[in-house]
């Protein structure tokens, strides 16, 4: 790419950028005025609904394209723009389950946690990710989402081969929220180790002008000792990239220099 074509708003293969541009699903919650319901979110829906009660798999297939291209919210408070999808976000999460410690992998089943990885966020395909400073209460959250998975699972996928496999989803979907067996406990760990290690990423990257240290907190709420220690280890890398220049310990609440409001809706999201 020449410096002309940069000048004249031309991509390396000498072409102008798309208007409007494609790859971007603007997250439902934002615009939306009055009470949240899913038929109005799918009217937003620019390419149209998917079609609904078919026995073709294709319009879940696009509607999960939703999740490629809505980014994870927390980051764009801190002027990430280009962060991760939620389909980023999910997919390392299967990478690190396939990899967990072996006093992990030999009570759980693997495989189980590895789709819940793939499924837990799957409403927010049309919820958008909602974030724990967002002033969206946990109950109407969990409405928002258990609707938009009622959709997906049955209004979508309820005439796929019987529905069976929109009931699997639906029922695994379920057991993450409800966080009592062992394999979706162990997943809520993992999801928050996903997003520590992103957290030291996007740090480094922003070459110590980017203090993401409000997102610590969650290093406080992991449960096992093996993800613990993942986190745990997380944390020294960042205190070690950070060294003597001044930051947020959002692991340490208020006196770690978050704010009293911040710290009581980050207890509220993740409090079961």
């Amino acid at each position: 790419m020449s410096p002309n074509d940069a000048a004249n708003g031309l991509n390396p293969y000498g072409v102008p950028a798309a208007n409007p541009d494609p790859a971007v699903v603007p997250n439902p919650n934002h615009g939306m005025t009055g009470d949240w319901s899913l038929d109005r979110v799918l009217d937003t829906v620019k390419e149209g609904a998917p079609t609904e009660g078919t026995t073709s798999p294709l319009p879940y297939f696009h509607a999960l394209e939703r999740l490629k291209t809505m980014k994870r919210e927390g980051w764009r408070r801190f002027g990430i723009e280009r962060g991760e999808s939620i389909a980023d976000h999910m997919y390392r999460m299967s990478m690190i389950t396939m990899l967990a410690p072996p006093t992990i992998s030999a009570r759980l089943d693997i495989n189980r946690c590895i789709k819940m990885c793939l499924i837990h966020d799957m409403a927010e395909s049309f919820v958008g990710d909602i974030t724990p400073v967002d002033g969206v209460p946990k109950v109407e959250k969990n409405r928002r989402e258990a609707a938009t998975m009622d959709y997906l699972a049955k209004r979508l996928l309820g005439s796929v081969y019987g529905g069976v496999q929109g009931d699997e989803i639906r029922a695994i979907w379920q057991e993450y929220e409800d966080s009592k067996t062992d394999e979706s406990i162990f997943v809520h760990d993992i999801d928050k180790i996903e997003l520590l290690l992103q957290m030291v990423e996007y740090e480094k990257r922003g070459g110590g002008k980017l203090d993401l240290g409000e997102f610590t907190y969650v290093s406080t709420v992991v449960v096992l000792p093996e993800t613990k220690a993942w986190a745990d280890d997380i944390i020294k890398e960042r205190e070690a990239f950070w060294g003597a220049q001044a930051h947020v310990h959002g692991e340490n609440g208020v006196q770690g220099g978050v704010s009293t409001d911040t710290r009581e809706m980050q207890d509220d999201y993740y409090k079961k």
